[in-house]
């Protein structure tokens, strides 16, 4: 199904070098997708773009998300029929380090995309990547709808929710579904729960921090043994924007539109848990839970409400938390040497379950 969306279509992909880019840049690069990113330089030997060999997959150009002539000449000269946007400072904890360059990032960059397009002269889907912090979090048992009221305690979710604002100003100024036909652009957005699998070494995110630990040969540190998230494997999301990015084609009507992905309501999980189905994986290995003092605010409890991608996209999660922590530590154990060959089995396997 994704072969005859993709195979032989310009595929421009912000974000290629990150975690969740290099997943995406893998699979569209087997789907047959002719394939552009553009991203900053890969943090480290160990990142996932480093070890799947991703300059091989794509015309990969390293830049940044704020330079705008830089990223509207590449993309002017591609000419691409999809655009994914992933690239972003993604970091909660980072962001009160340096919220300016967040906010710039995060909503300029989505501003200096969304600008681009109105030069392109051609038919293009785009599916924008946000994430499912967007939301006036309240912390309590609610599952938050696509409807609901944005807000932001923290830099970073503020940036997210900054830049959805901007995707609906340019979506209804712009690229007004009922001027489809002249401006040619269908635009979707996918706000995402906490992805974790194979291959993420970012800095103050769980599963790195796990993995980290346990090369040292330490205790896991966990910061919110009680925090309860909505945990997903990376390739659940992934589906969901390709998916988007296939039925756009289909009715843009229908699809530029803002969709959550996440788990099944009943599928709770809290840090503590998480963490010991990992160390239960990895066959040995400890936690602790110290008191830490002076540290920023993140969100206790965070819920999505999924119906409406089940209902209208027929996207449903694959795995629950256990086995997508059981797969994301799979991955971490048995990758090496063929990281790449690894990963594709993963993906493979994953659409046949």
């Amino acid at each position: 199904m994704f072969k005859q969306t993709y195979k032989g279509k310009k595929v421009f992909l912000t974000g290629h070098t990150g975690f969740k880019g290099s997943w995406l840049l893998l699979w569209l690069h087997s789907l047959g997708a002719e394939i552009k990113g553009y991203a900053l330089e890969p943090e480290t030997e160990k990142d996932l773009y480093r070890l799947i060999n991703g300059d091989s997959l794509c015309i990969s150009v390293i830049a940044d998300i704020r330079d705008r002539e830089k990223l509207k000449q590449e993309i002017i000269s591609f000419q691409p029929d999809y655009v994914f946007h992933l690239a972003a400072q993604p970091l909660v904890r980072l962001s009160y380090q340096i919220p300016v360059e967040t906010f710039d990032t995060n909503v300029m960059g989505t501003a200096n995309l969304l600008d681009t397009l109105r030069f392109l002269d051609k038919t293009c889907n785009t599916v924008l990547i946000t994430t499912d912090k967007v939301y006036e979090n309240v912390e309590r048992d609610y599952h938050y709808k696509e409807t609901d009221r944005l807000g932001g305690h923290d830099p970073y979710s503020a940036s997210k929710a900054a830049a959805e604002i901007v995707i609906s100003s340019y979506r209804n100024s712009f690229f007004n579904n009922k001027d489809f036909y002249y401006h040619k652009k269908a635009i979707a957005v996918a706000r995402a729960g906490n992805v974790i699998g194979g291959g993420d070494r970012a800095r103050d995110r769980i599963i790195p921090d796990i993995i980290t630990a346990l090369e040292n040969k330490e205790e896991v540190v966990i910061r919110n043994p009680n925090a309860v998230r909505p945990w997903q494997h990376v390739l659940e999301p992934l589906f969901g924007y390709l998916l988007l990015g296939m039925k756009l084609n289909e009715d843009h009507q229908v699809f530029s539109d803002v969709w959550n992905f996440g788990p099944e309501y009943t599928d709770i999980l809290k840090v503590s848990a998480l963490v010991s189905i990992a160390l239960q994986c990895w066959g040995m290995g400890k936690y602790q839970t110290p008191e830490l003092a002076d540290q920023p605010h993140e969100a206790g409890l965070l819920h999505l409400d999924i119906t409406k991608a089940k209902d209208i996209l027929s996207w449903r999660p694959k795995f629950n938390s256990a086995q997508a922590i059981n797969k994301t530590m799979d991955w971490y154990i048995n990758a090496a040497p063929d990281y790449r060959s690894y990963t594709l089995q993963q993906i493979k396997e994953y659409l046949l379950s």
